[in-house]
């Protein structure tokens, strides 16, 4: 497995941002190459519940995310799309400063890899997933504000 991950920090304390977090309405907002929702079990996020979304035609494809712990400041997910399969854990803790530390993590395994996939791993595509997590970060930050703001 390989570990892909990033953070960011919003001017917000915790409370409620998993929340935005788990909203399949905002998720356009904020998630990197995200298109529309295919599918969405009525108890999302619910433990067990899943969800299922598509990328732009250049993104990741069919992306199916199944809920395997949920609370306050964590959400964590099996995640399995067309190039590999793994668990993303999202978190929330104060920063000390009346904000909030981000976290998004992706523990992954690539599906379809050559005799070199090892080393294209390590070189180009862990870098290119912590810069993606970094950008959905980004973008939720500024949501998940918007969301504190309108409390």
């Amino acid at each position: 497995m390989s570990l892909a991950k990033n953070t960011a920090r919003v001017g917000s304390p915790p409370q409620g941002i998993v929340d935005v977090w788990c909203d399949p309405k905002r998720w356009p907002a904020f998630i990197e190459g995200f298109a529309r929702v295919a599918e969405l079990d009525a108890g999302w996020p619910e433990l067990g519940s899943r969800a299922v979304w598509e990328s732009i035609p250049q993104g990741r494809g069919r992306v199916s995310e199944r809920v395997v712990e949920s609370g306050p400041t964590r959400f964590v997910v099996d995640v399995a799309e067309d190039d590999l399969e793994g668990v993303q854990t999202f978190s929330v803790a104060p920063d000390g400063e009346g904000g909030s530390l981000l976290r998004l993590e992706l523990d992954y395994r690539l599906l379809k890899s050559g005799p070199l996939g090892g080393l294209t791993d390590v070189l180009f595509i862990r870098r290119a997933l912590a810069a993606a997590l970094g950008r959905t970060l980004e973008r939720f930050a500024v949501e998940a504000a918007h969301e504190a703001a309108d409390r």
